[in-house]
């Protein structure tokens, strides 16, 4: 496995032998070899590093973070001179993984690719985690006390850890980490560059587009957030329209009308019904002895139909039995999740949300919303929302970033019909300011679409990003 040499050496040799377009807006910092924190097949030439960034630019407090990335070569002695950039969704994903998932799809064998962690997230350092608000959020549901309330406890002490370990929050949001993969490219050298992002990432690169067009050649995004849309605003009606493209499927193919008839009417009035209701379940937590009662309402009922989205056929059967009163498979799952596993948001993905949402909401806008669906009133849809940015108080990022801009950079835009997230209408709009772009509409998937055709699709793309694509399978469209 090749590895770079010590920072030093490294930065002196990219100052030395790479020349660089006048118009690059990022600035070369220094790398730090390092083992690859993932397994890639070891019949490819491999450069794993850290790049030495600061924590907040606004600060010339000489404080600094490292990002790791990966760079797989292709083995292709002809392969294109513009890598394949990646880097996760969430926001908080870890990107580095995907590196081994490259080494096994078709982009490897015309270019290189390129995952790169984002600050603040699973292999970055320092990494933003800790238990406080698990903590918390469990310990409602033992002793079933306001939940809402709890959360706000969870995160002032979650703010305090990180102020302990010397963590400057306002650091960690989209304009930095825009910055961040911006200075990798100028430290690397590379002049052209193709960015692949999905969800939160999706957006994450449309800002990197703007801040830095010279040198994308292409966008290929993925059920992306655009910067502009207000998902705080939009997230609880886009729960609600994937539901209604749902229920129209089952109205229109479903033969036992007694069982599925009519299910959008069922669901609202039964919702609408338990507005305010208490229900109880006995569990026991795993490691214990003495099983509790756990109070539950209408909220954990929506997030579990929400949260299935992943696999949107079980979906009628689901809600079929909770309108029935099934709730205890439902619920003990739930449960068995929140206490095995530490599901919390980290305070990176706290940190973004605040800084890139909260921020700019109209909390007018969300309570029309509640008027028309008064039982999603009171539903967290998001895991990070408005109250705990007030106790979180990190500064929002700059009003250019939040707004819409044109370009001519080539974009493939693809999404799922059934995306509970972000909403197909999302890759329309940026169509609008994109028009070089394709769209792909994957009409049985949801967020996320991921999977050999998109990849086949993203391969011809990247090969030839003006040629039409077409495809030959009746649940993909492209237009």
């Amino acid at each position: 496995m090749m590895k770079f040499f010590l920072p030093i050496t490294l930065t002196f040799i990219l100052l030395s032998t790479i020349s660089y377009s006048q118009n690059k807006q990022g600035v070369i910092r220094p790398l730090e070899t390092c083992g690859c924190q993932v397994k890639i097949d070891s019949s490819f030439h491999t450069r794993c590093a850290y790049l030495i960034v600061p924590e907040n630019r606004k600060k010339n407090n000489g404080k600094t973070i490292k990002l790791p990335f990966i760079l797989v070569e292709s083995k292709n002695p002809g392969k294109k001179r513009d890598p394949l950039m990646y880097t996760a969704g969430g926001p908080g994903g870890s990107s580095l993984r995907w590196a081994t998932v490259a080494t096994k799809e078709p982009f490897i064998d015309d270019r290189d690719c390129i995952a790169f962690e984002q600050r603040g997230t699973y292999f970055a350092v320092p990494q933003l985690w800790s238990y406080e608000l698990d903590t918390a959020i469990k310990e409602s549901y033992r002793k079933n006390l306001n939940k809402d309330s709890m959360v706000l406890e969870g995160v002032k002490c979650y703010r305090k850890e990180m102020e302990a370990r010397d963590i400057d929050l306002s650091g960690y949001k989209t304009d930095e980490s825009v910055a961040d993969m911006d200075d990798l490219l100028t430290t690397l050298g590379i002049d052209s560059v193709n960015l692949w992002g999905g969800s939160y990432s999706g957006g994450l690169m449309m800002a990197l587009l703007q801040k830095d067009r010279s040198r994308v050649r292409t966008l290929v995004l993925d059920s992306p957030l655009p910067t502009f849309v207000p998902i705080d605003e939009e997230e609880p009606a886009n729960f609600i329209v994937a539901l209604n493209v749902l229920f129209s499927r089952v109205d229109k193919d479903s033969t036992d009308k007694v069982l599925y008839g009519k299910l959008k009417e069922r669901f609202q009035q039964y919702f609408n019904s338990i507005i305010g209701k208490t229900f109880y379940i006995r569990y026991l937590e795993k490691g214990t002895t003495d099983s509790v009662t756990i109070q539950y309402t209408k909220n954990e009922l929506l997030d579990i139909v929400e949260n299935s989205f992943g696999n949107p056929s079980r979906i009628p059967d689901m809600i079929v039995n909770i309108i029935r009163g099934n709730h205890y498979d439902y619920m003990k799952t739930k449960l068995d999740d929140l206490f095995e596993n530490n599901q919390a948001p980290s305070a990176m993905r706290i940190s973004v949300y605040c800084a890139d949402q909260a921020a700019y909401n109209n909390e007018a806008i969300i309570e029309q919303f509640y008027g028309v669906y008064p039982f999603m009133k009171g539903y967290h849809i998001n895991d990070v929302y408005k109250a705990m940015c007030n106790c979180w108080n990190v500064p929002p990022i700059k009003k250019e970033t939040k707004q819409a801009f044109y370009s001519n950079c080539p974009a493939l835009l693809a999404d799922g019909e059934m995306d509970n997230a972000c909403r197909p209408i999302y890759i329309d709009r940026i169509h609008h300011y994109l028009p070089n772009s394709q769209r792909v509409l994957f009409t049985n998937r949801g967020h996320m679409v991921g999977g050999k055709t998109f990849f086949t699709l993203m391969q011809q793309f990247l090969n030839d990003p003006f040629k039409i694509l077409v495809s030959d399978q009746k649940d993909v469209i492209v237009y």
